[in-house]
C-alpha cells in the first residue's frame, strides 16, 4: 500500500496456494505449505527478486518499510499507534527493521510493534547514506540467512 492505494507485490511462488479468505497466514519455520523449490528460494531470499519489477514500475523502492498484506494492515492499524504512517513512503524490498533482526514472521504483537518502531525510525532519519547502509547490511543478512523461511 502506498498513500492508501493497494499495489500488487511480485514474488516467485514458493508456497502452495491455500484459500483462507481474508485471513493471511505468514510463513513460518518448517511451513507445510512450502514447495520443494520454494524452500530453496525463500532460504536464499530469491523469492523477492521479482520485486525489482515493482521498483522499475515506480511502485516500490529498494529500501523502505516492507509491504504487509492488506488484512494485516487492517488488523494492526487498530492495535499499533502510528502504524499507517509507514504508508507515506514507497514500500521497500528491504528495510531498517529487516536488517535489525525483524525479518520473517511477526507472530506476536510485540514483534510487529518493534518492526513498526524501526519503520517509523527509518522515516524520521531517511537519507541516501542511510539507504546505502541498509543495502550493505541487507547483503550481510541475506548471506547469514537468519529468519529466512
Amino acid at each position: 500500500m502506498l498513500n492508501g492505494e493497494e499495489i500488487i507485490v511480485y514474488k516467485f511462488r514458493s508456497m502452495k496456494v491455500m484459500e483462507d479468505g481474508d485471513k493471511v497466514v505468514q510463513a513460518q519455520k518448517r511451513d507445510q505449505r512450502l514447495t520443494p523449490i520454494g524452500g530453496f528460494l525463500r532460504k536464499n531470499s530469491l523469492d523477492e527478486l521479482p520485486q525489482f519489477i515493482n521498483v522499475l514500475q515506480g511502485q516500490m523502492s529498494i529500501v523502505g518499510p516492507r509491504p504487509h498484506a492488506v488484512s494485516h494492515n487492517e488488523q494492526y492499524r487498530k492495535l499499533i499507534r502510528g502504524y499507517m504512517l509507514r504508508h507515506k513512503v514507497k514500500p521497500g524490498i528491504t528495510g531498517w527493521a529487516q536488517v535489525n533482526g525483524l525479518r520473517g514472521e511477526t507472530d506476536t504483537l510485540d514483534k510487529m510493534e518493534s518492526r513498526i518502531e524501526y519503520d517509523l525510525d527509518y522515516l524520521r532519519h531517511w537519507s541516501l547514506a542511510f539507504d546505502f547502509w541498509i543495502i550493505v547490511r541487507t547483503v550481510l543478512v541475506v548471506f547469514k540467512k537468519d529468519n529466512a523461511y
